[in-house]
C-alpha cells in the first residue's frame, strides 16, 4: 500500500501475538513448558487504547496458554488461537462488536497474516515483518515486535484518529 493510512475511523485493534506482541522467539523450560518475552511498553499502549475506548483482540496461530494469560491480565475478552484463517476470525470479531471492518486496524508480522490484514480497514506491521507483510503493510512502525511496536501503533491510532481519552493516564 502507498497511501497514507485513514486512522479516523479505528475503533478497534487486532493483533497476532508471535512476532508483534513477542519478539517471535519462545524459550523451552526443563519440563517442557513454554515461556514468552513480553514488552511494558506494549502493555501500556493497550491499557491506553482501552482506557480510550478502542477494542482489542488477539488472533494466533498459535495454541499457547500464555496467550490466555496475555489476554486475561490486559482485559481482552476477544481472543483466537490455533487460528488458522485469521481472515475470517476477524470477520467473527467485527460481527461480535458490531462494528465494521473498515473500522479495524490488524496488526501481522508473516504471510498467515496476510488475508486478515486485506480485509482490514488498516493493515499494520512491526519493523520485523517479512518483506511481503512490509511490502502490504500501510503502516510500519519503526519498532521491532515484542519492543514497542503495539504501543507506536496505539500511539498512533489516538493521536491521529481516536483522540478522545489521548494522554490519560
Amino acid at each position: 500500500m502507498t497511501t497514507e493510512p485513514d486512522f479516523s475511523r479505528i475503533k478497534a485493534i487486532a493483533l497476532d501475538v508471535d512476532g508483534v506482541l513477542t519478539d517471535g522467539g519462545f524459550w523451552w523450560g526443563p519440563n517442557g513448558e513454554e515461556w514468552k518475552r513480553f514488552c511494558f511498553a506494549d502493555v501500556m499502549g493497550i491499557s491506553l487504547g482501552r482506557k480510550a475506548g478502542l477494542i482489542f483482540t488477539l488472533i494466533s496461530g498459535e495454541e499457547s496458554p500464555l496467550v490466555d494469560r496475555f489476554a486475561n491480565t490486559m482485559g481482552i475478552s476477544d481472543v483466537f488461537k490455533g487460528c488458522k484463517d485469521k481472515a475470517a476470525a476477524l470477520r467473527e470479531f467485527a460481527n461480535r462488536c458490531g462494528i465494521e471492518l473498515r473500522d479495524i486496524v490488524f496488526m501481522g508480522d508473516d504471510v498467515n497474516d496476510l488475508e486478515a490484514m486485506r480485509v482490514a480497514g488498516v493493515a499494520a506491521a512491526p519493523a520485523s515483518a517479512s518483506e511481503g507483510v512490509l511490502e502490504y503493510a500501510g503502516f510500519i512502525t519503526k519498532r521491532v515486535g515484542g519492543n514497542g511496536a503495539v504501543r507506536e501503533l496505539v500511539d498512533r491510532v489516538l493521536r491521529d484518529g481516536h483522540a478522545v481519552g489521548w494522554g490519560a493516564g
